[in-house]
C-alpha cells in the first residue's frame, strides 16, 4: 500500500490536481474551448453558438451541459431561449490568458514585457542556483545567519 505523500505550503493537495485536471479536460476540445472564449465575451443562446463555431444545435447542447454540468457555464432562461454565460473571473481570466499565449497562427504568442513570475522580485529557478553558488567567503561574516538543521529540535544544538 502506497501512501499519498503530503503537499508542501502553498502545493496544490490532489483533489486540486484533479479538479484542475478535469477542467483542463474538458476545454481540450476546440469547440467547447470556442464556446467558452464567446461566452467570456457575450452570453449568448444555443442558436447563436451554433452559428458561431459552425456545428450543429445538437453538438453544441451536448457541449453546453457538460460545461454546466462542471460548472464552468451557466445558463439563465429568456422566455423559451436558455441564455448561456460565463460569470465565474477565474474561468474569464483562464480563457483570456491562453489566448494571450497562443498567437492566430498556433504558435505560441511573444512574451509580454514585465514580470517573469508572479512577483517581480521573485528569481527564476537559474538564477537561484547562481546566487546559491556564490563562494563562501565572498559573503560578509556578519551577514552569514547559521541555518538551522531542520532534523534537530529548535531549542537543543
Amino acid at each position: 500500500m502506497t501512501r499519498e505523500p503530503s503537499p508542501s505550503a502553498g502545493e496544490p493537495a490532489r483533489p486540486q490536481l484533479q479538479a484542475a485536471a478535469a477542467t483542463f479536460d474538458l476545454l481540450s476540445a476546440p469547440t467547447r474551448l470556442h464556446l467558452m472564449w464567446l461566452l467570456a465575451r457575450d452570453d449568448c443562446d444555443v442558436g447563436t453558438l451554433a452559428a458561431r463555431t459552425g456545428a450543429t444545435v445538437a453538438l453544441v447542447s451536448q457541449h453546453l451541459a457538460k460545461l454546466r454540468l462542471a460548472g464552468l457555464v451557466t445558463a439563465r432562461r429568456d422566455g423559451r431561449r436558455h441564455i448561456y454565460a460565463v460569470d465565474d473571473p477565474h474561468v474569464l481570466t483562464l480563457i483570456d490568458q491562453i489566448f494571450a499565449h497562443i498567437a492566430p497562427d498556433g504558435t505560441l504568442a511573444p512574451d509580454p514585457p514585465g514580470p517573469r513570475r508572479r512577483g517581480e522580485d521573485q528569481p527564476l529557478a537559474a538564477e537561484t542556483v547562481a546566487a546559491e553558488s556564490v563562494a563562501p567567503e565572498s559573503v560578509a561574516p556578519e551577514s552569514a545567519a547559521p541555518v538551522p538543521d531542520p532534523g534537530r529540535p529548535a531549542d537543543r544544538p
